[in-house]
């Protein structure tokens, strides 16, 4: 049965939703039918469909009582609405149904499973979240809570688990029937952990163990977790809140954590390396699924918290996700890739090679908005540029770049230029590997954004921009003598129209 709160949400975005153009949207990127939207949750398939959930406030483009907002796709680019899933109207979930995941139930029904949340005072007198791990069933469109919600509390958390932050559960089946979700939790040191359960199925759960926490090393509260196999090696995915800038690696502020490691059943897990996911701008709370042909594709909040505010003058929704991605372990890294159905969506080549680049210089059929490009640069003879820049949604007064070092082996973003109304961090430099001064760029440009993917997908940074479409010029720079390979293509999407 609907509540009322929840019909409210469905007609609202049912009323307002249809009348924002396509224009004023990303062409392939996942954003929300009106308002707000942050953190993917329910990111997983279902009757043969990928079912992508998001954190939702319909009313505004702020961030306010969370619902759950609802898409589907067959091919991860383009994106069915369906209408809200969740709404916070129960007394354990007034204050927002927050993050959490779904999976396919044996009977086929579809379980949802998320973090409900309520405000209650504390000891002191003041007013407190207290999180609750609760669940919903349905069939794909309509879910209803089940009455015996909350399955997890504070009775379930190990000693000096926190109930204030207790948060995020993602769930799966595992091989053997089994259905288990990680969930994130603060510890009594203060910092972040994850919580390993069992049981999900039957809608109680029973603590397996900490998976592994951070004793306030790589931030404080560890959000959104992940826990999956890739290529012999067992993934951890997870956000942390506060973290303190680690080199080129981490950056201040809330970042993302890939933990590589083993798992054994009885022993736990191992933590082998350490490393950032997205070295970008904007990336927040990724989320994994396995495809039915076996891969495991990743999709994340194409935004970050310090920025909220950064957004275009009366805009009718704000937030959007990251195009999904590809993950591999190769050379002990954790590599992403656009997912290959991008490339269905290829129209015409233009292919330049060898092209000498000293100052700068565009290319003839080399600019648009909506494109998928690889960059090669490699230098004619060793220190034979200094820097090498790729600009792009450019125009007079308007310009993101991508910059490389090959003497510090640095790569930066800058976003400076790039339509956004706040001085705000609009830059950031990461690590590749060094490779004679050679460096291969994959560049996804959606009209609100920017994807790079670099050395076949070693690194990957990601970052919005807010610069008028009509900004579409593509121009190379040099500081010396550098060789480029260009390989453009425009991308089509419905209605046969190329960006």
């Amino acid at each position: 049965m609907t509540s009322e709160t929840l019909q409210k949400a469905r007609d609202f975005e049912a009323q307002y939703g249809p009348h924002i153009p396509d224009a004023e949207r990303p062409a392939f990127h996942a954003t929300p039918t009106i308002g707000w939207m942050n953190d993917p949750n329910g990111f997983s398939m279902y009757r043969g469909e990928c079912h992508l959930f998001y954190q939702y406030h319909p009313y505004s483009n702020e961030w306010g009582p969370m619902h759950w907002g609802h898409l589907k796709t067959r091919d991860f680019l383009r994106w069915e609405r369906l209408p809200a899933a969740l709404a916070p109207d129960e007394e354990y979930d007034a204050s927002g149904c927050f993050s959490g995941g779904a999976a396919e139930l044996p009977d086929g029904r579809q379980l949802l499973m998320y973090t409900g949340v309520r405000r209650a005072h504390n000891e002191e007198g003041f007013i407190q979240d207290v999180q609750t791990q609760c669940v919903a069933i349905g069939d794909g469109v309509d879910y209803e809570k089940w009455g015996g919600n909350p399955v997890l509390d504070g009775k379930d958390l190990p000693e000096g688990g926190s109930t204030i932050d207790f948060r995020d559960p993602k769930v799966w089946q595992d091989k053997d029937g089994t259905f288990y979700a990680v969930i994130g939790n603060r510890t009594e040191d203060g910092s972040g952990a994850i919580l390993l359960y069992r049981g999900i199925e039957d809608f109680k759960g029973e603590l397996v163990r900490v998976l592994d926490r951070c004793h306030n090393q790589y931030g404080r509260m560890w959000e959104c977790p992940d826990f999956f196999p890739l290529d012999g090696k067992q993934i951890i995915l997870t956000s942390p809140q506060d973290m303190t800038p680690i080199g080129l690696e981490f950056h201040a502020g809330n970042g993302t954590l890939c933990l590589m490691g083993s798992y054994d059943p009885e022993k736990g897990f191992t933590r082998e390396r350490v490393q950032a996911i997205d070295y970008g701008l904007d990336f927040y709370a990724p989320q994994t699924l396995e495809a039915p042909d076996g891969r495991r594709i990743m999709i994340a909040w194409m935004q970050n918290w310090a920025t909220v505010g950064a957004k275009p003058f009366h805009c009718r929704w704000f937030g959007q996700m990251t195009l999904p991605r590809e993950l591999s372990v190769k050379n002990g890294r954790l590599y992403q890739a656009p997912v290959r159905e991008l490339e269905r969506c290829r129209g015409p080549a233009v292919v330049h090679r060898h092209v000498l680049v000293c100052g700068e210089t565009n290319l003839p059929g080399v600019q648009g908005r909506v494109l998928d490009m690889t960059v090669t640069v490699r230098p004619i003879s060793q220190g034979s540029y200094r820097w090498f820049r790729l600009h792009v949604a450019k125009d007079g007064q308007h310009d993101t770049v991508i910059r490389y070092r090959p003497d510090q082996s640095t790569l930066k973003i800058d976003r400076c230029r790039s339509g956004l109304p706040h001085d705000i961090v609009h830059t950031r430099s990461f690590l590749v590997t060094p490779r004679g001064g050679e460096i291969e760029l994959r560049v996804v440009l959606d009209r609100f954004s920017v994807e790079v993917f670099v050395n076949g997908g070693e690194a990957a940074a990601s970052a919005v921009i807010y610069t008028r479409q009509e900004a579409d010029a593509i121009t190379f720079e040099a500081d010396g003598q550098a060789l480029i390979d260009v390989e453009k293509y425009s991308l089509v999407f419905d209605g046969g129209k190329e960006g």
